[in-house]
C-alpha cells in the first residue's frame, strides 16, 4: 500500500520575538573541468510509493552504491530547498554573530571528552589555539539541546526551527534511509533502527548536529597541510547526513584509489555510510572514506558554509556483525581492508572489541591537526601502505589505516 512521503512542516521563521536573519545565498559553483566521483542518487521517495518492483529496484542500486562507494546522494527526502537554505540562513547567522565571551563560555575541549561538543575556534581541532585553520563550528550533542545555557545565545531564538529540522532528519529521513539499509541486508525495515540506532535522549540521540563555516586558507596554514583542510577519515556512527554545497571541497577515495571531488546537487544529501555500519553489515557496507581538501582556483576565496547531522549508534554496544540477515549468511563477508576486517582480527586475537562510544571518543581526542607537520610524516603517523601514502594509528588495540 502506497503512502504519502512525509514532508518538513517547519515552525514559523517570521514569528514574534525572532530577529531578521539575513539570507544564505549560495556562491557560484566552480567551473573547473574535474573529474568528479560518479555517485549514484536514491529517489527516498520511492520507499513511500507501495511499488514492490520500485522497492526491489532501489534496494539493489543501493547495495551497490553501499558496497562500492560508501556515498549516496538522497533526493526527494521531503524538505524544500527554500526550507534548506533557511537552515543555512541561520548556520551562517549563528557563525557570524556569536559573541566572544560564548566562544570562549561554550569552547569545545575534545581532549578530554571525546566530542565536538559546542564552539571549535578557527585554530585547529584542539582546545589549546594552534595555527589558524580559518574553520569554525558549533556543535549540538544532547546536553546542548537539553540546556539552553549551553547554546550562544544569538540563536536561541531560532532554537524551534533547529530543532525541529534535526528531529524530522532523524525520525523521518534517516529513519527511511536505514529501512533501506535493512531491506539490503534482508531484514525488517526497522532493524537498524530499533537495534543500532541511537535516536533516545535528544534530537539526535548520542550523536550530533554541526553548523561549519570554512573561511579561505591561511597562506600558512595551506603551506603546512599541504591543501588539507581535515584529513581523509571514515565517520564513527551510522549515517552522516551531509547537505551539497556549491564550495567544492569534500572529495572521496574510490575503488581506484584517487580522491575525487564529490559534486554539487543543490538540495541533495550526500549520505556518508559509518564504520558502524560497516561492522554491522559484516563489511557489505563500505564505511566512506572522505576528507575535506582546498577547493578548485576558482573557489579559492570563497567561504564553505556546512550542515551536518551525525548520526550515532547506541554507545554502550559492541558491535560485531548481524549474523541473522540472510545476506551475511548466503555470501558471508568481503574482504577488503576497513573497521570491520580490523574488528574481527582483534577478536581473533581474543581482543575485546571497543564499545561504539569508546571508540568513537578516543578517535575524536587523538585527532591531529592537518598543520602539525611533526606528526603528519612519515615515520610518525604517516606509512607508505601498498604503495600509497597512508594515515595509520592504533586505538583500544584496533588497528586504523586510512588514505591521507
Amino acid at each position: 500500500m502506497s503512502r504519502s512521503t512525509p514532508v518538513y512542516n517547519p515552525p514559523d521563521p517570521n514569528a514574534p520575538g525572532k530577529p531578521h536573519v539575513p539570507d544564505w545565498f549560495p556562491p557560484p559553483a566552480t567551473k573547473a573541468d574535474l573529474d568528479f566521483a560518479k555517485l549514484r542518487t536514491i529517489d527516498l521517495s520511492i520507499m513511500d510509493s507501495g511499488d514492490e518492483t520500485a522497492i526491489k529496484e532501489l534496494v539493489a542500486m543501493t547495495k551497490q552504491a553501499i558496497l562500492e562507494d560508501g556515498f549516496l546522494f538522497i533526493e526527494r527526502y521531503g524538505v524544500s530547498l527554500e526550507q534548506l537554505h533557511r537552515q543555512f540562513s541561520l548556520a551562517q547567522y549563528c557563525l557570524y554573530n556569536i559573541s566572544e565571551e560564548d566562544q570562549q563560555r561554550l569552547l569545545f575541549n575534545p581532549d578530554v571528552s571525546g566530542k565536538w561538543a559546542g564552539y571549535k575556534h578557527p585554530w585547529g581541532f584542539k582546545r589549546e589555539k594552534k595555527v589558524y585553520d580559518g574553520i569554525t563550528q558549533f556543535n549540538w550533542y544532547s546536553e546542548q539541546w537539553n540546556d539552553c545555557d549551553k547554546i550562544p545565545k544569538v540563536i536561541l531564538p531560532f532554537m524551534d526551527e533547529i530543532v525541529a529540522f534535526n528531529e524530522f532528519l532523524e525520525q523521518s529521513v534517516n529513519r527511511r534511509i536505514l529501512a533501506l539499509f535493512s531491506k539490503v541486508l534482508e531484514l525488517p525495515d526497522d532493524y537498524l533502527w530499533d537495534n543500532v540506532q541511537s535516536h533516545e535522549g535528544s534530537p539526535t540521540g548520542e550523536g550530533y548536529y554541526r553548523h561549519a563555516l570554512f573561511k579561505p586558507f591561511s597562506q600558512e596554514a595551506e603551506k603546512l597541510s599541504k591543501g588539507l583542510r581535515f584529513h581523509g577519515h571514515c565517520d564513527y556512527g551510522t549515517t552522516t547526513l551531509l547537505f551539497s554545497v556549491p564550495v567544492t571541497q569534500l572529495q572521496i577515495w574510490g575503488n581506484d584509489e584517487q580522491w575525487r571531488y564529490v559534486p554539487y546537487k543543490p538540495g541533495s544529501i550526500v549520505i556518508n555510510i559509518g564504520e558502524t555500519l560497516e561492522i554491522v553489515s559484516g563489511g557489505h557496507f563500505k564505511a566512506t572514506r572522505h576528507r575535506v581538501f582546498k577547493p578548485p582556483a576558482d573557489q579559492h576565496d570563497f567561504e564553505r558554509l556546512s550542515i551536518v547531522q551525525f548520526n550515532s549508534s547506541i554507545g554502550d554496544l559492541r558491535m560485531g556483525p548481524c549474523m541473522d540477515s540472510p545476506l551475511i549468511q548466503r555470501e558471508g563477508f568481503p574482504d577488503y581492508q576497513g573497521a570491520f576486517r580490523e574488528f574481527q582480527k582483534a577478536r581473533a586475537n581474543g581482543l575485546s572489541v571497543p564499545t561504539n562510544a569508546e571508540w568513537r571518543e578516543i578517535q575524536i581526542a587523538q585527532t591531529t591537526n592537518t598543520t602539525d607537520v611533526s606528526r603528519n610524516v612519515l615515520g610518525q603517523d604517516w606509512i607508505m601502505h601498498e604503495g600509497k601514502l597512508m594515515n595509520k594509528r592504533e586505538f583500544h588495540g584496533v588497528t586504523v589505516i586510512l588514505p591521507v
